[in-house]
C-alpha cells in the first residue's frame, strides 16, 4: 500500500469527512485544522508508514467522533411565556 505525502493525507482525511458524514467543506477543514493544531497529526508527519488510505479513513472516523459534540446545532432557546 502506497504512503501519501503529509499534505495529501490531510486532504484525504478532509475528503473522507465530507463523504462519510456529509459535512460541508468548511466544517471538515475545521476539524482537520483543529486536530493539526492539537498535534494529532504530528506522528503522521514523522512516520510516512502511517499515511495510508486505510489510516485516513480511521482518522476521519476518530476526528468526526471527537468533534461531533461541537458539530451539533445549539438548541434554540424557547421564549419566556408572556404574562397576562
Amino acid at each position: 500500500m502506497a504512503n501519501l505525502t503529509y499534505e495529501a493525507y490531510l486532504d484525504e482525511v478532509t475528503t473522507l469527512l465530507t463523504e462519510l458524514y456529509d459535512l460541508d467543506d468548511a466544517t471538515a477543514i475545521k476539524l482537520v485544522v483543529d486536530a493539526q493544531a492539537a498535534e494529532y497529526f504530528s506522528p503522521h508527519d514523522d512516520r510516512p508508514a502511517m499515511r495510508t488510505l486505510t489510516r485516513a479513513r480511521e482518522d476521519a472516523v476518530t476526528l468526526y467522533k471527537a468533534g461531533k459534540p461541537k458539530l451539533q446545532p445549539k438548541p434554540t432557546p424557547k421564549p419566556a411565556p408572556r404574562k397576562k
